[in-house]
């Protein structure tokens, strides 16, 4: 950088030599101006930001905003306070101190009026809770149930289509439905297979 060029703000003069012969400029800083020497004002170099001190967080202040709660007794305290006051301006004296709004004691009184304490605890916020279905374990268990007797009657069916087609290769017949239930009914031993006729 030159020292033509200063940090004032203003723009600094620089000397320049013009060949015409050759048609080219050729800058003399330090010498005198003399014929042939175009002096040209140079715009000056645009100052460096300044280093910004590193921001430190006010130890006050708290990082995230909480919503604040106020129990049922502190909000009977404040109400009754109010509702004591005579003179102008002592209710806004009462809010400020407890950083109220005058939106808080409306609330608050209909609250009151609902109902004394269940009115005015604090509610939680969010999603209410479904209640559980006193019958769901009794459902699952007699969904767990009838998948497993579901399970076991396909496995008989395909017992049954494979004695079926046994028989159908060996020439035999298989006992019919009746003649097993009646079997069974009198206690008698199942009934075997027997040659088709």
């Amino acid at each position: 950088m030159s020292k033509s060029r200063k940090a004032t703000g203003r723009p600094a003069l620089h000397a320049v030599k013009v060949n015409s012969a050759q048609g080219r400029e050729e800058s003399t800083e330090g010498g005198s101006a003399s014929a042939g020497v175009v002096i040209r004002a140079v715009p000056p170099e645009p100052a460096a930001p300044a280093a910004s001190p590193a921001v430190v967080p006010d130890p006050e202040v708290p990082a995230r905003p909480t919503r604040r709660m106020y129990s049922a007794e502190f909000k009977q305290q404040v109400l009754k306070e109010v509702d004591a006051c005579t003179e102008l301006g002592a209710v806004g004296a009462i809010l400020r101190r407890h950083g109220l709004y005058s939106s808080h004691l409306k609330t608050w009184r209909a609250q009151r009026e609902r109902g004394e304490l269940a009115g005015l605890a604090p509610k939680k916020r969010g999603r209410k809770p479904e209640p559980k279905n006193p019958l769901a374990d009794e459902v699952a268990r007699l969904e767990r149930e009838l998948r497993r007797m579901t399970a076991r009657a396909e496995r008989a069916e395909g017992l049954v289509d494979l004695q079926k087609k046994m028989a159908a290769l060996l020439g035999e017949e298989i006992p019919s439905e009746e003649e097993l239930f009646e079997a069974k009914r009198k206690g008698l031993p199942i009934p075997p297979w027997r040659k088709k006729r």
